[in-house]
Formats: structure tokens, sequence, C-alpha cells
């Protein structure tokens, strides 16, 4: 980044002031009857309902349309463990994209915390606020038991971005991808470099939607994870295949499918060379990929390339799911985000690539025309669409697979925000 765009990005956090989110009031507080009604002594009588009914918290507070984003600061953007505190400009940037894209209200939380278990019973002990939960920016493998216990102990939906996020919009792209190139995903073969969140979410949702187990080479550190290694843990043993494959090269040799999510510039041109015909590669490390986009058209013009930048096409990009995700899933008051949820809303994605492209997209890219193909399998971001077409998808699973509270909304799908 350039010193003037560093001072920019400082200058935005900080006038015309701190921060990127505030509270703002959505009654009357001007007359002394009003403030008798919102406080004392009016207040009383909701929160006798609510007492009576814990149910009426959705009709008399803000809790329904509220999420909180929660983070330890232990794995803040690519930045690493830097603290709680650190992370609250990110955290206050999530809270923007959600009530920006989905008209969800968010707050932030930091939490500073001595253990996984401590870290636990902080959210667990506040989770009643909130109508859902968004962790971020929390390490592997730690991550993995906090979500898993928090969705167990809590009544309301707890999604980790990092992991899920990334993965519903990985593998509605390869689906996309998939298609063009005239491969099935059963068939296909997948290397994957990085053995963390998002590599296992992206890997699980990857077969849930059809790709065979036995067909992903999962790489860390060591090389391939395969059935003969005995330091792995219990989330990458979930993925130890059986194969006389030991590196990176020859995982990538014949593979279909490379999806990198580990650091900047961890492959080469050759190695990418020895990848099958019509190779479909998702280098998802930001701001420096695991190969540029560059390097790959020079030695392999037949690939389908995407990166996590927005200054290339096919941009891997969070925004495209979770506020509609929580959209979708705070209008049907659904307890947990399944993993049915998760691939409506992969699907949803994909599909909307495939719908002629508004002419608001094109307009803001600057771009003349765009189409479903190589260079868009994703939607882009500020698709107004998004919020119709992936909340209703999202909604729609909770309500069938039965984790809804509420029917599927008369008022759906959703044209603007002005609908919510």
């Amino acid at each position: 980044m350039s010193e003037d765009f560093k001072q920019a990005a400082l200058d935005y956090h900080e006038f015309p002031k701190p921060g990127k989110i505030s509270i703002e009031l959505t009654t009357p507080a001007q007359t002394s009857r009003d403030l008798s009604l919102a406080y004392s002594p009016g207040v009383a009588e909701p929160v006798k309902a609510i007492a009576a009914d814990p149910e009426n918290a959705y009709r008399y507070t803000a809790k329904g349309n509220l999420v909180a984003v929660i983070t330890d600061g232990t794995a803040i953007l690519g930045l690493g463990n830097l603290g709680p505190l650190a992370s609250k400009p990110v955290m206050e940037g999530k809270s923007l994209l959600f009530k920006r894209f989905a008209g969800v209200d968010s707050i932030d939380i930091e939490v500073e915390s001595e253990s996984p278990q401590a870290f636990i019973d902080t959210v667990r002990r506040i989770a009643n606020t909130f109508g859902g939960i968004n962790l971020e920016d929390i390490k592997a493998p730690e991550c993995f038991e906090i979500e898993r216990t928090l969705i167990e102990q809590c009544d309301i939906p707890v999604f980790h971005d990092d992991q899920h996020g990334t993965a519903i919009v990985t593998v509605a792209g390869a689906m996309n991808a998939l298609e063009i190139v005239g491969k099935k995903i059963e068939d296909a073969k997948m290397c994957v470099l990085g053995a963390g969140a998002a590599a296992i979410s992206c890997s699980k949702l990857m077969i849930l939607a059809g790709m065979k187990p036995e067909n992903i080479f999962m790489c860390d550190r060591n090389g391939v994870i395969h059935s003969g290694r005995t330091d792995l843990n219990q989330y990458k043993a979930g993925f130890a295949v059986e194969t006389d494959k030991r590196t990176v090269d020859d995982a990538l040799e014949g593979a279909d499918i490379f999806l990198g999510l580990s650091g900047p510039n961890m492959v080469t041109g050759e190695q990418i060379k020895a990848m099958a015909k019509d190779p479909i590669i998702f280098a998802c490390a930001n701001p420096v990929p695991e190969i540029m986009p560059e390097i790959v058209s020079e030695v392999r013009p037949d690939a389908i390339m995407a990166t996590g930048r927005s200054d290339y096409p096919n941009q891997v990009n969070n925004v495209l799911g979770f506020p509609f995700i929580f959209r979708g899933a705070l209008d049907v008051r659904a307890k947990r985000i399944n993993e049915e949820m998760k691939l409506a809303a992969a699907k949803a994605l994909a599909g909307l690539a495939k719908e002629p492209v508004a002419q608001e997209v094109l307009d803001a890219y600057g771009l003349e025309s765009l189409e479903f193909g190589r260079e868009y399998i994703i939607p882009k971001a500020v698709d107004t669409r998004l919020l119709g077409v992936v909340s209703s998808a999202v909604a729609k699973a909770a309500v069938d697979t039965g984790v809804a509270s509420k029917p599927y909304p008369a008022n759906y799908p959703l044209k603007t925000l002005a609908d919510i």
C-alpha cells in the first residue's frame, strides 16, 4: 500500500468522528411522555411481558435484528495475534457491512480471555442479548471447539465467518467454474494449500456439494495430510487420505482445482503447469495471493482464476455471504445456521452469477458488459439482488430443516433494505 493510502485509511477511521459505527434512536424521545414510555415507568410493561414469556424479547426489544461480532483477536486478518483491542477496527468494519448490505444492527465485542473456555463462558453469558453471534478472527484449531460449543449452548445462530463465509463463496465459484469447463464435482480432484479454519470449512462444504473426500489432498507445512501421519490434530485427521502423494507438487499434479488459503507467493508457475486441463485456481491469501493472476495467465491461459482481491476478476469476498445469511436466519428466527443453510447460500450465489448483470453493477465497475463466464463466476458485492436471493434461500432452508421458529416471511424475497 502507498503511504497516501495508508494515511487515507487512518483518516477514514478518525474523521469526522472516531470509528465507523454509532447508535441511533428508533422511537421518539422528545417529550416528557416519550421519556416516560421509553424508560420509567413505561418500560416496566415490556419487562413484565418478557419475564412471562422470553419470546416477547423479540417483540419489544431490538434483539431480533441485533448481531454481535465477537473476537479474541488471535487471528486478525493476515496480521496474526495482535490482541483483542487491536481487532476493534476490523470488528467495527464487520458491523458496518452488516448494516450497509443487509440492514442488520451489529455491535462489536472484543474479549480478553486467558483460554478458549474463558472465551466460551463469556460469550455464552451475554448471548441472550442478541439475535445472532458472528465469531471473527479466532485462530485455529481453537476456533473449531469454540464455535461447536457455543452452537450447542446457545439457542441463537452462532457463525464463524472466517470458516463458513469463505467456504460458501468459494464453493459457489467452484461449482460455476466446474460447469464452465465441463467437469463434474464428483470427478474433480482438489489440492488445498493450508489446513486452517477456512481450508477445513471449504473442504467440508465441497464434500457436501458432491466432491469425494478421497479426491481432496490437503497440505499443511509438513506436506500432504495422509493416513500415515501421526502429527495431526483431530480436525486435520478428518482429511487424511490413503495416498502416495507427499508434497504440494504431488498434490498439484493432475489436480482440477487448487484452493489456496495459506500465504503469499506459495506456489510457482512451474507447479501450476502440472495441473489438469482447464485448471481452476482459487488463490485466496490477501492481499498477496499464493500466485498472482499474471503468472497464471502466462503459464496456464486455460485456467479460471479467483483471488480475494477486488482489482482482479472473480473476487472471493465474504460480504457476498454473511450479511444475507444472518438476514435470512434472523427473519425466520433460526436457532442455528446449519450445513443445509450454508449450501443453500452457495447455490443461490452460484445461480445469481448466471443471471443478466444489472446496470448498477456495470456502472459501479465501469464496465460496458459482463456475463457468466471465466471472468465472472461469482456475483459482485454491489449487486443489490444478493439481499433477496441469498436471504430467501437461507430462510427457506432453515424452515425446511426445522431450525426456524417462524414461517417463511410473507415479504420475501426482499427487494431493498426498505422492505426489512
